[in-house]
């Protein structure tokens, strides 16, 4: 029996039909899926700086990089974005809100009133943190496994980042075995130099250096670069260090940047140097510091803080001397170090604030917001600009746990004026 006309005609408007159907799908899938940039720009006055008031501020779902002294700026896997003022309790519907598809971010970093961030495509693009807005943007080719790693929190995107650091007004980005200057004003190459993988690690200093590992082969050293020029200062290694070198910036500002210490590991142990301001022939200075010799130790303007036998113990930087000492229950955590502050947590999650002149309690309080727990651990600390942010973390009941299940509930990090 043959299909009757009236039946085609019926079929061929539903394939038209289906066609077109596909064919605004297609549409909206591209509209949804084709690479995008979204920039929303602050409509409201710029936040006012707080008040001077220690004590806990607020619990936020992300770790929050001080810019300003006015704007928390936070990181998401594709997205940077902005609230403020620094003192609100809780995260605040953006102020601007800076956001890339596919593209995933890598690093942030704020020099100013400049916030740059870094791309998983290469490129890095700098927003005024006062209105959001794209100020310039620079191409450049993506690290060989590039992805975000900032968990829920973002806090080691804007607190840790790889190969993003900062130096007065300029940025360093390191990628594609070489390490590039660019000015933070207007992104434009200041120069590059090679820098193959075997050049560990990374960090600015104080002086104007940039500093990596050398571990290409022989004897490894500690290597020093003009960051205006790009040219090599010299090498360095600790006496006696074997084949083996570990370094850790100390005394940094986010991102690895500004750092006025390491600390180096070897064959022979754990010690501390400081790093003074380049000499006449460009050569960055190292002495030894005693006081930062033990792991975990901080730099605290003249002196180095450290846990010793239960107590929390303060040495002098140039002969180890003690210089004062306090005297906790034993279980208190040394936090971390800003500008006339020494952090410790306690056992009942106090936290401590001592002057490192004189060992002094300047300010104690339970670093707790309303009615929330005390069961957990510290993960990221940022401490600058009289604030302490930490990150909070509790032990995950199997070693097969989620990585969010790690998190201190919804919104684990805590944030308090000190």
């Amino acid at each position: 029996m043959g299909i009757r006309p009236s039946t085609w005609l019926r079929v061929g408007a539903v394939t038209v039909a289906v066609s077109g159907l596909i064919a605004v799908g297609s549409v909206i899938a591209y509209r949804v899926l084709a690479p995008a940039e979204t920039v929303t720009v602050a409509t409201t006055a710029y936040p006012a700086a707080p008040a001077a008031q220690p004590g806990v501020i607020g619990s936020l779902p992300a770790a929050p990089l001080i810019v300003d002294g006015r704007l928390r700026i936070y990181a998401a896997t594709r997205q940077v974005r902005a609230d403020g003022p620094v003192d609100a309790r809780t995260q605040r519907t953006p102020y601007w809100s800076y956001r890339r598809w596919p593209q995933e971010l890598l690093g942030v970093v704020a020099a100013g009133t400049t916030v740059v961030g870094r791309w998983s495509d290469g490129d890095v693009v700098a927003l005024d943190a006062r209105t959001g807005k794209v100020t310039w943007r620079a191409a450049g080719k993506p690290p060989e496994e590039a992805g975000y790693e900032g968990g829920s929190t973002g806090a080691e995107t804007v607190y840790e980042p790889e190969g993003l650091y900062t130096s007065g007004g300029t940025v360093l980005v390191r990628d594609a075995a070489q390490l590039r200057a660019l000015d933070i004003a207007t992104g434009r190459e200041l120069w590059h130099a090679p820098m193959p993988d075997c050049r560990e690690g990374g960090f600015t200093t104080a002086g104007g250096r940039f500093v990596t590992t050398d571990a290409c082969g022989g004897t490894p050293a500690v290597e020093f670069y003009d960051v205006a020029t790009g040219q090599p200062q010299g090498r360095w290694a600790p006496p006696s260090a074997g084949a083996t070198l570990e370094v850790e910036p100390l005394g940094c500002a986010p991102a690895q940047s500004a750092c006025t210490a390491l600390r180096t590991v070897d064959a022979t142990g754990s010690r501390g140097w400081l790093l003074g301001e380049p000499d006449a022939a460009g050569k960055t200075p190292v002495t030894a510091a005693p006081a930062l010799d033990p792991p975990g130790a901080v730099l605290a303007g003249e002196v180095g803080v450290s846990q010793a036998g239960g107590d929390v113990v303060a040495r002098s930087l140039r002969d180890g001397a003690e210089v004062w000492r306090w005297r906790g229950d034993g279980t208190s955590e040394l936090l971390g170090a800003q500008s006339g502050s020494v952090h410790l947590l306690t056992e009942n999650c106090d936290l401590v604030t001592l002057d490192p002149t004189t060992g002094r309690e300047k300010s104690r309080f339970l670093l707790a917001y309303a009615r929330e727990g005390i069961d957990w651990r510290p993960g990221l600390v940022r401490a600058g600009d009289g604030f302490v942010a930490v990150e909070r973390l509790v032990e995950p009941e199997n070693a097969d746990a989620d990585e969010a299940d790690e998190y201190f509930g919804a919104l684990p990090v805590i944030l308090a004026r000190t």
